[in-house]
């Protein structure tokens, strides 16, 4: 039903954008999804509670929605299980560490012109390209 093309990456980018104006404009919040997941764990029962689980939810539920109009893209993983593992825990750390992921610091810091989001997004890319040059040219990962 979709076309795989440079137009699904520009809606996908303007639903992100367009999401994370809403919530702010709305709520006065950052769509920072770490953010948001953190302060359903921190504060399982807190005032923010269903504001939490609906943005979870819909982050959750939309790639099954896509899956069902479009159908599912062809995924090819060639990375090893303890790679992803430890990959996943690296990123969790920074965010947690950066008081932001990349959909705080990424989408709604750079665009407000925020210090903290530039360095934190600088960090972020740089440590990026180093771990991406060294698992493939000194550890032969890729």
């Amino acid at each position: 039903m979709f076309e795989e093309s440079w137009i699904m990456g520009l809606a996908g980018g303007l639903l992100i954008g367009s999401g994370a104006a809403v919530l702010l404009l709305m709520n006065g919040r950052i769509a920072g999804v770490s953010g948001i997941l953190g302060g359903l764990i921190d504060e399982p029962s807190g005032s923010r509670t269903m504001e939490r689980l609906a943005f979870m939810a819909g982050l959750a539920g939309v790639p099954f929605l896509y899956a069902i109009l479009a159908g599912t893209p062809a995924i090819n993983v060639t990375g090893s299980l303890p790679v992803l593992l430890t990959g996943g825990l690296l990123v969790g750390l920074g965010a947690r560490t950066a008081s932001g992921c990349t959909s705080g610091h990424g989408v709604c810091g750079l665009s407000r012109f925020s210090p903290r989001s530039i360095v934190s997004m600088a960090v972020a890319v740089s440590v990026g390209v180093a771990v991406v040059a060294l698992s493939r040219n000194l550890l032969a990962w890729g």
